[in-house]
């Protein structure tokens, strides 16, 4: 029993660096094309950021700066916050 019990915390230490990645991250840039059929914003970082059915698109356009918290799902950047920098 306490084999098992040492292989799991052993195999829970080793995975656990690889939840970094389901975190979520951000970035401050300029819209540059905004897809409300898509559902999805260019940057000018060259990516696109994919939003959610019920995301808000009133007052963003090109040219405004926003500050975009998302996290990746299989390759794609998904929004889970937004805000505009004034």
């Amino acid at each position: 029993m306490r084999f098992v019990v040492a292989a799991l915390m052993a195999a829970a230490g080793f995975f656990s660096p690889l939840s970094v990645f389901a975190e979520s991250a951000d970035v401050e840039a300029v819209i540059t094309g905004v897809d409300t059929d898509k559902l999805s914003l260019s940057l000018d970082d060259g990516k696109n950021y994919q939003a959610p059915e019920e995301f808000n698109f009133d007052g963003l356009q090109e040219g405004v700066k926003v500050l975009v918290f998302y996290t990746e799902v299989d390759g794609k950047r998904v929004i889970n916050d937004l805000e505009i920098v004034q």
